[in-house]
């Protein structure tokens, strides 16, 4: 699916509910950690699904040194009800 939208190299991403929940992650973001650029949306749609409006959204953060902590970046997701997962 990522390879597909060329984003092969993201180190993380985070996976959350909505769109808002989504925009909120990224404002948020740039304020708690270092980024060295922001980090991308991209909406997923699951397969079979009916409802557009039921999408999770998808936060794309490239960490190529491997700066960001995994295990801070699952507790800060978790605020929104989302999760990390590894690419």
């Amino acid at each position: 699916m990522l390879e597909n939208a060329g984003v092969s190299d993201v180190r993380h991403v985070l996976v959350l509910p909505d769109r808002e929940a989504a925009e909120e992650v990224v404002e948020a973001l740039g304020e708690r950690f270092a980024l060295d650029e922001e980090p991308r949306t991209v909406r997923d749609e699951l397969a079979g699904e009916d409802d557009a409006e039921d999408a999770q959204w998808l936060v794309l953060l490239r960490d190529e040194a491997g700066r960001l902590d995994p295990q801070e970046l699952d507790a800060f997701v978790g605020e929104w009800e989302g999760w990390r997962e590894e690419p």
